[in-house]
């Protein structure tokens, strides 16, 4: 079990292990596995039959319910990570330090497109870094436009407007 601490003091979150379902789950990945092996083993020896009697009609049908059956399959196998070892995180933020003690942090926002990443939803996404509950003079918050877009340039001008009265607005509540 992984915590994080800080120097001299209580940990700042816990993560415990839910052994039943832990159990529970894993009986059932287990079963669902075996079931999932034997079910392709009937279609690799059917598939293999059609094959052998040359039944061209049976043909396309099978490779496409197998190739079916594989996708699923796999979409299954990635979806059991989460439930593989079930937890319960609990955070404990009133042992955080003073804001003196604080490290400084670098929030980096990416845009690329203005067709998929609108402006407005970017500068949303600037204001809402920019009001995080952290120290100001600890707090950087940094624009990546790969795309050089005006209009984006022109945004982050009206938000950076915005933000010196919107910020000082968030910390006073």
């Amino acid at each position: 079990m992984k915590e994080v601490k800080m120097q001299n003091s209580l940990p700042l979150s816990d993560c415990r292990v839910k052994k039943t379902e832990l159990l529970i789950n894993r009986l059932h990945a287990s079963l669902h596995g075996i079931v999932l092996l034997a079910l392709f083993y009937y279609r690799l020896t059917s598939l293999t039959q059609i094959i052998i009697n040359k039944d061209t009609t049976l043909l396309l049908p099978h490779i496409l319910i197998l190739i079916s059956e594989l996708i699923l399959s796999f979409i299954w196998v990635l979806s059991q990570a989460s439930q593989w070892k079930p937890v319960i995180r609990k955070a404990y933020p009133e042992r955080l330090p003073e804001d003196e003690k604080l490290p400084p942090i670098d929030v980096f926002i990416c845009t690329a497109d203005l067709n998929k990443e609108p402006c407005l939803e970017v500068m949303n996404t600037v204001k809402s870094a920019m009001a995080l509950d952290y120290p100001p003079d600890k707090l950087h918050v940094y624009l990546s436009d790969d795309g050089g877009s005006v209009a984006t340039f022109q945004a982050i001008k009206q938000a950076w407007k915005f933000s010196k009265l919107w910020v000082p607005f968030c910390r006073k509540i």
